[in-house]
């Protein structure tokens, strides 16, 4: 057991709260404290029960509860981990995934994971100003810091615009491509960002079990000229983005 675990032999009802409270305060305390870091393994299960006293139920109880207060995270068939800290996201600033990754000190990282046709959808036509059915490209991508995958994002594109997108390298800065090959400058951001549970397609995809808390970060991207350059699908992780808006009301 790490020894930053050590104190867990409590939780056996020796105050008046619950025994699952007990065991998860315990847990986010060593968190806290620093006992126990980013990325450390917490003992099993089977190992927390023998240490506690306390039933299996009870142990997944503070577990699911730590998990939905993003201090830690389970890994498929591994076990659960200490959730490493959140990046910082304002969406009032149009910095791209990758320049605001590094400018907090972490790794960022891009895989392509295929670029399709799509008939658009009568509600997205309406965005892209383009008849129902019309083509358009949908690129699926899996985005990760510190090589921990931490969201899934589905882009559309109109290929009016960006004809060939797929004989480009996706791995990196989309945005980058659609500036420097089509000439597609985004001049305006609308955002919009509300909970959702992680779908059984996008939780595979991250490795974790489907119907776990997520984040979805919706982004139409415009010129100018008010041309739809990107419709941006982002599903993150709950615990892998912290929202930070830092306004002056004196302007």
């Amino acid at each position: 057991m790490p020894s930053g675990l050590t104190l867990l032999g409590m939780a056996r009802g020796e105050d008046d709260r619950p025994q699952y409270l007990a065991l998860r305060d315990q847990i986010a305390s060593a968190i806290e404290l620093g006992k126990l870091a980013a990325g450390a393994r917490l003992p099993s299960e089977r190992q927390l029960q023998t240490d506690t006293g306390t039933a299996r139920g009870t142990i997944r109880e503070a577990l699911s509860q730590l998990e939905a207060e993003g201090l830690i995270y389970r890994r498929d068939r591994s076990g659960w981990y200490v959730s490493p800290p959140p990046v910082t996201y304002d969406p009032t600033r149009w910095t791209g995934f990758m320049a605001y990754v590094v400018e907090q000190h972490r790794v960022p990282g891009t895989q392509a994971l295929s670029i399709e046709g799509v008939a658009a959808p009568s509600g997205v036509a309406d965005i892209f100003r383009v008849a129902p059915g019309t083509p358009l490209h949908l690129v699926t991508r899996r985005r990760s810091i510190d090589g921990r995958a931490v969201l899934i994002e589905r882009i559309m594109v109109d290929p009016a615009l960006a004809p060939g997108l797929e004989r480009h390298d996706l791995n990196g800065s989309l945005t980058r491509i659609l500036g420097s090959e089509y000439g597609l400058q985004v001049a305006r951001n609308r955002v919009d960002m509300r909970p959702c549970a992680l779908t059984t397609t996008i939780a595979e995809l991250l490795g974790v079990k489907p119907g776990t808390p997520g984040l979805l970060v919706v982004r139409t991207s415009l010129a100018a000229d008010g041309r739809v350059v990107e419709y941006d699908h982002e599903y993150w992780r709950h615990d892998a983005i912290r929202v930070h808006i830092d306004l002056d009301i004196r302007a």
